[in-house]
């Protein structure tokens, strides 16, 4: 085991390589292989080329060294045509403080059974005299990379559940083609994290018109890993188990508080007033988070929309209404 493995359990280094073609031995010249490619691209700073930082975009690829150069090159132009966005990317700049307490992400403390991190939208929560799409985005790829520095999600990746319950006609108006396909371009194509799955859990019928909007910037790798669950919670658990959900979903955990993450990004003295950061955030990347991450808050009652558990059907983009699970997103 390489030192770039330090800290990783037998069972996810096992797991690294059947699935994601690591091998231990050759790891350092896989990583330069990647490094040696950055002169091919005088176009775009790469502000970061660290041996460990490489090694996380190998992993979101396969350890495909070709695949993995493309996607660290996509990271880092992305962020030069979107300065904007990257501009105080910390926890305390005013919109991404207002995003993350407003819960958006919420992430839970426990993993899935495969291992993965879930993180939940509740999208009704969505403030537009608060909160623009633009923060919410930059609070989400904010969370991610604080969430990435941890090894073990670089392998097993993460699930993300987004609750369209209560969500509006005049809210879904405002996420227009140009925003979602910003959206789209931040996670699917500039970012170095595997999703196993994205879950629509009661959503309407706009939002499946919307999705039809996106689908043509979707890969097909990630249309196959989207899965409409409408209010069918029960086709949900049998990807998820309900010991890992809140009751939100129907889950075995206690609602989900809203304020957890805002409070671990932000440290535990955080306040409406308090402008405290957990930790610096450069403009083009992040620097090592803390081990803390998942460390208990005490709660901070927040909005929710509440789902409803009844029986339903999951609705396949090509199939039309099946009770079958099949796999509609994951964008690894």
């Amino acid at each position: 085991m390489t030192h770039l493995q330090a800290g990783l359990s037998p069972e996810t280094i096992e797991k690294a390589r059947l699935e994601l073609n690591e091998n231990p031995d050759i790891l350092h010249q896989d990583i330069q292989q990647v490094r040696d490619m950055i002169i091919t691209r005088p176009d775009i700073g790469f502000l970061r080329t660290d041996d460990a930082f490489i090694l996380r975009f190998l992993r979101a690829r396969k350890f495909h060294q070709t695949e993995a150069f493309r996607l660290l090159a996509q990271y880092f132009q992305y962020r030069q045509l979107n300065l904007d966005m990257f501009k105080n990317f910390k926890a305390d700049d005013p919109g991404i403080k207002r995003a993350l307490t407003d819960g958006f992400p919420g992430v839970l403390e426990n993993r899935d059974h495969c291992g993965r991190k879930i993180l939940l939208l509740f999208a009704a929560n969505w403030d537009q005299s608060r909160n623009s799409f633009i923060d919410i985005l930059r609070a989400i790829l904010l969370s991610l990379e604080v969430l990435i520095e941890d090894q073990e999600l670089q392998i097993n990746g993460f699930i993300l559940i987004i609750d369209w319950s209560n969500f509006s006609f005049k809210q879904a108006s405002k996420l227009t083609p140009s925003i979602l396909k910003l959206a789209i371009e931040g996670l699917q194509d500039s970012f170095p994290a595997r999703f196993g799955g994205v879950h629509f859990v009661n959503q309407p019928w706009y939002i499946h018109a919307l999705y039809t909007l996106i689908k043509p910037f979707l890969k097909d790798k990630t249309r196959k890993r989207i899965f409409l669950h409408g209010n069918n919670l029960n086709s949900l658990h049998q990807l998820i188990h309900p010991e890992c959900l809140p009751s939100e979903f129907g889950g075995t955990l206690p609602p989900y508080d809203m304020g957890t993450w805002a409070r671990t990004l932000l440290g535990p003295d955080y306040s409406d007033e308090n402008e405290y950061t957990h930790t610096s955030y450069n403009t083009m990347h992040v620097k090592h988070a803390s081990s803390n991450l998942e460390r208990e808050a005490s709660p901070k009652p927040m909005k929710r929309s509440q789902s409803v558990v009844e029986p339903g059907t999951l609705k396949h983009e090509d199939q039309g209404e099946s009770e079958n699970t099949q796999p509609l997103l994951a964008l690894d």
